[in-house]
């Protein structure tokens, strides 16, 4: 397999296509007047935007990056807030029996995306304070 392929509904293909360029930092690969395709070579990914609508919030629990370090969580977070997206950080939180750093962007359809790094094993599924793996 080379590439995991996700498809996503979206309400305004021109904001979605603005806003995924910022989070993958490369401009799709198709674009058409319903339709744009990403092809990311790293990680393997095909993500396609279909307009819709309507699009009524997050369809999806919510969609991520993993890294291997903690200064790649700060390089895309510092990345993105330069784009001037808001990144919502967890430091040092517990969520889906790890213990990991991480920071959350939401799409202009409702979708988070979140960029974390795994530094442990954990028994618990989640802190109280943290949202984890369920978006809000």
């Amino acid at each position: 397999m080379k590439y995991v392929h996700v498809g996503i509904n979206v309400s305004n293909l021109e904001e979605s296509i603005t806003f995924y360029e910022k989070v993958f930092g490369e401009k799709p690969l198709k674009v058409e007047s319903d339709y744009a395709k990403f092809l990311l070579e790293t990680p393997g990914l095909n993500f396609t935007l279909n307009v819709r609508d309507e699009v009524n919030g997050n369809q999806v629990n919510h969609f991520g990056f993993q890294v291997d370090r903690l200064d790649e969580v700060l390089k895309h977070k510092e990345r993105l807030e330069k784009e001037g997206f808001f990144a919502r950080g967890e430091m040092d939180t517990t969520c889906c029996y790890a213990v990991q750093d991480k920071f959350w962007v939401s799409d202009p359809d409702g979708n988070e995306w979140e960029f974390f790094y795994t530094k442990s094993n954990s028994d618990g599924h989640k802190q109280d304070s943290s949202s984890c793996c369920v978006t809000e």
